[in-house]
């Protein structure tokens, strides 16, 4: 495991990883933008009639203000690894080349499969988050629940997403998917800082890129 996460935090301080994630960071940032801009008022409103049952007012309306600007933060965070799942490709087979070249790339992810199970881990995303939002403002036990639902955004898409290059093996495939939820978590530690958030996604595949080769060396 430390040595995973090593070679990870190696990878990501490389040149052609940085111009990945700052390009896939500023199309997120417009897109979200654009999406809060016109929800803004209707996702306020909404969120204040789901934390009505509060006794106390200025609680419902500052909780719900944090709560609006969550949401649109955990958007974000959904767009930003949407993007990273259909375009690190070629970002992660240079990788692997770079630390295993004598590992075959097998296969490609499919777009529509990738896109799919984005979508899958983000609607279970956001339907926990709502579930539990009132538990998020419990001070460290709330954000050990938001960093398990950021684990679930990203833990399955990554592991087709890295898993389709180079394994053809289902059996191996969910052999190697035992550990990854940890890997995952480690990864969403990045959404805890703004702006390094955009790299968790990617962070996560390279994780997972590592975890899987690391004994096809």
């Amino acid at each position: 495991m430390k040595q995973i996460i090593t070679k990870s935090l190696q990878d990501m301080l490389s040149k052609e990883v940085i111009l990945f994630v700052i390009k896939i960071g500023f199309i997120s940032l417009a897109v979200t933008l654009l999406l809060t801009w016109n929800m803004w008022g209707a996702l306020t409103s909404l969120i204040s009639s789901y934390l009505s049952w509060i006794p106390w007012e200025w609680l419902q309306t500052s909780g719900a203000s944090v709560a609006t600007f969550s949401v649109a933060y955990m958007l974000f965070i959904i767009i930003v690894a949407l993007l990273t799942s259909l375009y690190s490709e070629k970002l992660l087979i240079a990788l692997a080349q770079k630390h295993y070249p004598d590992v075959p790339v097998v296969g490609s992810a499919d777009i529509t499969t990738s896109i799919l199970l984005t979508l899958k881990a983000s609607i279970v995303f956001l339907f926990l988050f709502i579930i539990t939002l009132p538990l998020l403002f419990i001070p460290i036990f709330g954000q050990v629940v938001i960093l398990y639902l950021w684990s679930i955004l990203l833990k399955e898409p990554t592991i087709y997403d890295v898993g389709a290059l180079f394994i053809n093996d289902k059996k191996v495939l969910k052999e190697k998917r035992k550990k990854t939820r940890v890997l995952a978590m480690i990864a969403a530690l990045f959404n805890y800082v703004p702006l390094v958030n955009i790299f968790a996604p990617v962070f996560a595949q390279i994780l997972f890129l590592h975890h899987i080769l690391k004994e096809e060396k």
